[in-house]
């Protein structure tokens, strides 16, 4: 267990005005961290382009982080623009990772946030020794990233996770999960989908955010880590839960162009490695996580 003393409790967070960031800087500051991110205009944060190595350079000796957790990315699988997919998540990642490996004293510990999609269309219960098999640009990217960074692992001590599906508040509707609670909060009476019998994990962001202070707080041996909880949930069971929260059902039209040829039927992760290190997870069953997303403001 590490124990930082008071004034070297500085994380760096990228990509902390975020959906992920957002709660990881909650959890860090209930846990009394001094949290620093970029890129974001607001207080206590650099402005900073990750494509900007200078300005990174700049923000990252001013910080002098004691710990990074790295979120910054191009994370939508869908997203029109491929070559900034690629710029952003492997060019901005080595930027960042030359200017703490040139910190007088480096961080003692640097989180990289990779991806379970890096495991392409693997089915199944998925481990961290499950081959690497991208399938689209973005798991491509998280990929290449994870194998540019490796060069750097004799100069900073880094830890790589690949989160499963996870969701929550603040999350974008272009994602499944905040589609389908949008529909039923604005009180429409259809929703267009795709394949409707696959089983994801849809694990709360405040379990992924717990992972990530504690990722800060533990050592071990093993280097990448799974986030995931190891229970999936079929597509039919959040609509039907959706329905017992908002109180009536919704038509579902299953749209072609959202079915996905040779999708895996069944996807979810083992956190046998994870639990290892950071303890048994955090507890929000899929129910509550959907309740607290609906009842938003």
């Amino acid at each position: 267990m590490v124990s930082p003393s008071e004034a070297a409790r500085r994380v760096l967070v990228t990509g902390l005005d975020g959906f992920t960031g957002r709660h990881v800087a909650a959890e860090l500051a209930r846990a009394g961290y001094a949290v620093h991110g970029l890129p974001s205009p607001e207080a206590n944060q650099e402005h900073v382009d990750l494509l900007d190595a200078d300005a990174v350079r700049a923000a990252v000796e001013r910080v002098q982080p004691w710990a990074v957790i790295h979120l910054a990315a191009i994370a939508f699988v869908a997203h029109d623009d491929i070559d900034a997919i690629y710029r952003t998540n492997i060019i901005g990642t080595r930027h960042l990772l030359s200017a703490l490996a040139d910190l007088e004293v480096p961080p003692s510990v640097v989180v990289l946030a990779s991806s379970a999609n890096v495991y392409g269309n693997a089915g199944g219960s998925l481990d961290e020794h499950t081959p690497l098999s991208p399938a689209n640009d973005y798991a491509v990217s998280k990929v290449a990233m994870e194998y540019m960074a490796r060069t750097w692992s004799g100069r900073l001590p880094l830890v790589f996770t690949r989160p499963f599906n996870y969701t929550g508040v603040g999350q974008d509707e272009r994602f499944l999960i905040p589609k389908i609670v949008g529909h039923f909060r604005r009180g429409e009476r259809y929703i267009e989908l795709g394949n409707l019998d696959v089983w994801r994990e849809f694990m709360d962001v405040r379990n992924v955010a717990w992972v990530y202070r504690r990722l800060l707080e533990t050592r071990g041996d093993a280097d990448t880590f799974n986030i995931c909880s190891g229970v999936s949930h079929s597509l039919r069971e959040v609509l039907a839960m959706m329905a017992r929260i908002a109180g009536y059902g919704i038509e579902i039209r299953v749209n072609p162009a959202f079915v996905r040829d040779n999708e895996v039927q069944r996807l979810e992760g083992n956190p046998a490695l994870l639990q290892s290190r950071v303890g048994a997870l955090p507890q929000h069953a899929l129910m509550d996580t959907l309740r607290w997303m609906y009842q938003s403001p």
